[in-house]
């Protein structure tokens, strides 16, 4: 059976290849702004948008390749109860560190599986990251050291490079920080038969 990544981001698609997965990759089609607001305004909060938005990515994959299993993925970052997006640029960096130091912010991984408009599974794994408090120098560092990179997250950081030193504490999976949760992925592909268990 055919397995699809929706979604062309590298580091997923670099995950699922490490694991030894074989698949391939199609971007959805979908605004997700369009998609989240109506989520924000019903009060749904920041990981049941991000579970929403991963179902919606497989589901609009998944229309276009019958029979496949579809992997749709998302991740939403809060702090002190508000949904962010990725900084538009480097001064939107620079105030998204300086807002999160000496916080706690969340990081909601979500997934879904998807065959024929048929949603098979959904999971969200939540992590929680202590920010330690930034002086306004060491943020200018930082951001002059990471470069263009930090408007690649919602939070300015790669937590598999630079971004670690942010941090005084992490709970939570290392998968689920980076997007893409793989050990329950991996648990509920070997149900499926999809790989070796």
């Amino acid at each position: 059976m055919t397995f699809i990544l929706a979604s062309t981001s590298p580091f997923r698609a670099e995950l699922l290849s490490k694991a030894g997965l074989t698949f391939t990759t199609d971007a959805a089609n979908i605004d997700e702004r369009a998609v989240e607001a109506p989520l924000l305004e019903s009060g749904l909060d920041a990981a049941d948008v991000a579970a929403v938005l991963a179902e919606a990515k497989a589901l609009d994959v998944a229309v276009r390749h019958p029979g496949a299993l579809v992997l749709g993925a998302d991740q939403t970052m809060a702090l002190e109860g508000e949904l962010l997006h990725k900084p538009a640029n480097m001064e939107d960096a620079r105030f998204r560190l300086l807002a999160m130091s000496g916080k706690v912010h969340t990081l909601h991984s979500a997934l879904a599986l998807v065959r024929d408009g048929e949603t098979l599974w959904r999971h969200t794994s939540t992590a929680h990251m202590h920010v330690r408090t930034l002086s306004p120098a060491f943020i200018g560092r930082y951001l002059a050291d990471v470069g263009e990179t930090a408007l690649q997250s919602v939070g300015a950081y790669q937590i598999e490079g630079p971004g670690v030193r942010l941090f005084e504490r992490i709970e939570g999976d290392h998968f689920a920080i980076i997007g893409m949760p793989m050990l329950p992925l991996l648990a509920e592909l070997r149900r499926m038969d999809m790989i070796d268990g």
